[in-house]
């Protein structure tokens, strides 16, 4: 990057010189030229490599919070607690009284997922002989239980029967207007009925008055 620079500068001393310029004159160019290399030098050297290390460092730190924060995102839990949040403050806003909705849903766990089964049933008979020439007959039973396999084009997969919903541990909601009892009291309702958790596993609480 500094040979187009230099190469014009010098080329600029060798016209000067050959000038009627006096000593004195020529060697305050030569020394004010030499100051504005070095600062080109500086402006266009490479980084120390401990700061190329650290900023290193700081760019495999990014990327690593990054592919966490992807994989976060990307948890089925956490995708369906993010939607029940925001079917319930959305249906919260319309209710009379009620605005600002903010709302937190903590599931217990994934959903349990029901496989159609076969019980198939086995019965073993072994005689046995006693000392007295006598005969008993012994029955063993025995069950078993075999998921069923269908096929879906060139798969085979377990037929399910019920995808169940995890169930649900807890559910805060904050938000205007939920100060008056009856109010609250409708809000406890409806969280209640639609995700099916009883009410002391639901906490309403008042926005501060510092937020709109």
């Amino acid at each position: 990057m500094l040979d187009n620079p230099i190469k014009k500068i010098t080329e600029w001393v060798k016209k000067t010189s050959d000038s009627n310029m006096s000593k004195s004159n020529y060697l305050i160019i030569l020394a004010c030229i030499g100051v504005i290399m070095l600062i080109i030098s500086q402006l266009f050297s490479k980084p120390n490599q401990p700061e190329v290390e650290e900023y290193g460092l700081i760019q495999t730190e990014i990327q690593e919070i990054e592919a966490a924060t992807k994989q976060k995102s990307n948890d089925p839990l956490i995708e369906l607690e993010q939607a029940y949040q925001a079917d319930l403050a959305a249906m919260l806003e319309k209710i009379s009284g009620i605005s600002n909705v903010e709302v937190m849903v903590n599931l217990d766990a994934t959903g349990e997922t029901i496989y159609e089964k076969n019980l198939i049933v086995g019965t073993q008979t072994t005689v046995e002989s006693d000392q007295g020439g006598g005969t008993r007959n012994i029955d063993d039973l025995t069950e078993e239980q075999q998921v069923v396999i269908i096929r879906q084009g060139d798969q085979e997969v377990p037929l399910i029967v019920q995808n169940k919903k995890p169930t649900v541990r807890g559910v805060l909601v904050v938000a205007n207007g939920v100060e008056e009892i009856q109010i609250k009291q409708w809000a406890t309702e409806a969280v209640s009925r639609v995700l099916n958790v009883p009410p002391h596993r639901i906490s309403i609480m008042p926005r501060s008055k510092g937020e709109s």
